[in-house]
């Protein structure tokens, strides 16, 4: 079994093919194993004790419309104990207002369910007004913005990985 379990959700395909880029930084299928949200039981989430949450922010600030579907199903997994990590896409020029909301909107709710949150990411180098990702002056994980700073993409998964092994023990 792997050491670390990945679920995403993606429309556009932006977060899926990050979580690819995270599962190959990380040393691949070995290490890290991808879980399409929308494939889910909630049972998945009970064989790993290192978790990462990936999620777009849709429309104005809203979940993903599989991580909505399967939002109330969190509340039937015990996260005592478990490091999450997360991260999400978005728009930080079009929705400056609501930048990376869904990654707050499930990190809260998970923290609440007994998660122990790791991999914060700071907002330097980002232009937005304001996130449910923010606490205590950092994003609760790994901000990407393919839509507008793209070209920064790659080299932030692997300094967050580089961060989430030490953070995980990894």
């Amino acid at each position: 079994m792997s050491k670390i379990g990945l679920f995403y959700g993606s429309t556009t395909g932006k977060t899926e093919s990050a979580a690819e880029m995270i599962q190959a930084e990380f040393g691949g299928e070995s290490v890290v194993t991808l879980h399409e949200i929308s494939e889910v039981q909630n049972s998945d989430f009970d064989q790993y004790q290192n978790i990462i949450i990936g999620s777009p922010t849709w429309d104005i600030g809203q979940l993903q419309a599989d991580w909505d579907g399967y939002f109330e199903d969190l509340d039937n997994i015990d996260f005592s104990g478990k490091k999450v990590a997360y991260f999400g896409t978005g728009d930080a020029v079009g929705y400056g207002e609501n930048f990376q909301d869904a990654m707050g909107t499930l990190e809260e709710k998970i923290s609440e369910l007994g998660g122990q949150t790791v991999g914060n990411w700071p907002t330097d180098g980002y232009d937005f007004e304001s996130s449910k990702a923010v606490k205590n002056g950092k994003f609760v994980g790994l901000a990407l913005d393919d839509d507008n700073q793209s070209e920064l993409t790659e080299s932030r998964i692997k300094e967050w990985v580089a961060q989430l092994k030490n953070e995980l023990s990894i």
